[in-house]
C-alpha cells in the first residue's frame, strides 16, 4: 500500500489492498469515493456496489441534482474512519463494498436515459451484487425499480419524501420526477398495498392506494412508533427504499430541487432508519441532493449519512437472511 514518507496512508480508494477496513486519511485530500471505499469497475466478489446516477433533466423546479453524487461522496469521507454510529454491525469491515463510479450517458439524448440506467443496474444485479445508487433527481428510481423488480419480483416501495410522486400521467414515455411512481404502480413494479411513503406534505388527490405516514404523523407519533408502523406494513416482502432528501425539512436540507416546509428532522430520519433494521431491503437510492442551493454542504452531508445508514440497513436484512441477525441488533 502506498505511503508518504511520514507514514500516512493516502488515496485508499485506489491503494487499499482489497475491500475491507476503514480509512484514516485526511478528509480534505485524496481520491474521493463513497466512504473511501475501493474504487473499481470490477464487480467480482463484491457484496454491494455504490454508483452515481448524475441525471437531473426530469426536475420540475430547481436543477442541480446532477452534482449530487459527487457532493455526497465528498461529504462521506468524514465518516470513513469509523464504524457507522448506532449500528452493532460494521459493514465497512465485514462486507465487500466498492464505489464503481457513475453511469455514463449522453445528456443530449434525454430519451435514452431510462434504458441506459436500467441496463446499468441490471448488469450489476446479474452478478448477484446489491446496489446503492446516488442521484440525481427522483426520476432515476423508475428505471432502477424496473431492474430490481425483474430480479426480485413485485416490490414494496419504502419512500421518504415530501411528495408522493404518483401524480396522474397518461404518457408512459414521459420523463418526470413527479409521475414515475404512478407508472411504477400501473406497471406492477411495486405493490401499493404493502408500500409506504413517509414525510409526505403536499396534496395529491389520488395516491393509488399507497400507505402514507405524512410528516405531521411522524411529528405527532414520533420516529420509534413510525418505524414500527412501517415494519408492520412491509412485513418480509422485498423492499426498495428511495430516500428523497426533501423528506427532510429545508432547515436540515436546503439544497434540493423542490423544498417544502414542515419536514422531518435529521434526527427523526436517523431513528426511523435504524429502527427498521431487519427489513428485507434489496435495493436503495438517495436522490435530489442539489449542492448549488446549499453553500454549507449540510444537504450533501445529510445525504451521505442517509446513504451510510441505508448500507447498514441493507446489511441488517442480509445478515438476518443468512441467520446471523444477532450481530446486527
Amino acid at each position: 500500500m502506498a505511503e508518504l514518507s511520514h507514514g500516512k496512508v493516502v488515496d485508499t480508494a485506489i491503494t487499499r489492498d482489497g475491500f475491507l477496513g476503514h480509512s484514516s486519511e485526511s478528509t480534505y485530500s485524496g481520491v474521493i469515493s463513497f466512504l473511501r471505499r475501493t474504487y473499481t469497475k470490477d464487480l467480482s466478489g463484491l457484496d454491494l456496489a455504490v454508483t452515481g446516477i448524475p441525471f437531473d433533466c426530469a426536475t420540475t423546479n430547481r436543477p442541480g441534482a446532477r452534482f449530487g453524487p459527487r457532493a455526497i461522496r465528498e461529504a462521506s469521507v468524514e465518516m470513513a474512519f469509523q464504524k457507522p454510529y448506532g449500528w452493532k454491525f460494521d459493514p465497512l469491515t465485514e462486507l465487500k463494498i466498492a464505489d464503481i463510479g457513475d453511469l455514463g450517458f449522453d445528456h443530449a439524448r434525454i430519451e435514452d436515459f431510462p434504458a441506459a440506467a436500467y441496463r446499468h443496474i441490471s448488469g450489476i444485479l446479474r452478478e448477484d451484487v446489491s446496489v446503492l445508487s446516488l442521484g440525481g433527481d427522483h426520476f432515476i428510481t423508475y428505471p432502477l425499480l424496473k431492474a430490481h423488480a425483474e430480479k426480485f419480483g413485485t416490490l414494496s416501495l419504502l419512500q421518504f419524501d415530501a411528495h408522493s410522486d404518483t401524480w396522474f400521467d397518461s404518457n408512459p414515455s414521459r420523463i418526470d420526477h413527479g409521475t414515475m411512481f404512478y407508472h411504477a404502480v400501473r406497471d406492477g413494479l411495486i405493490d401499493p398495498a404493502t408500500s409506504v411513503q413517509v414525510g409526505i406534505r403536499t396534496t395529491n388527490p389520488d395516491t393509488l392506494g399507497v400507505n402514507i405516514l405524512d410528516a405531521r404523523s411522524v411529528h405527532i407519533d414520533g420516529p420509534v412508533a413510525t418505524a414500527s408502523k412501517i415494519k408492520s406494513m412491509l412485513g418480509d416482502r422485498p423492499v426498495y427504499l428511495s430516500f428523497d432528501i426533501d423528506a427532510l425539512d429545508p432547515a436540515y436540507a436546503p439544497g434540493t430541487g423542490t423544498p417544502v416546509w414542515g419536514g422531518l428532522t435529521s434526527a427523526q430520519a436517523a431513528i426511523i432508519l435504524r429502527d427498521l433494521a431487519g427489513i428485507n431491503l434489496v435495493g436503495m437510492d438517495v436522490v435530489e441532493v442539489s449542492p448549488p442551493y446549499d453553500y454549507t454542504g449540510a444537504t450533501a452531508l445529510a445525504g451521505a449519512h442517509a446513504a451510510t445508514d441505508l448500507i447498514c440497513l441493507w446489511a441488517s436484512g442480509r445478515s438476518r437472511r443468512k441467520g446471523s441477525a444477532a450481530q446486527v441488533y
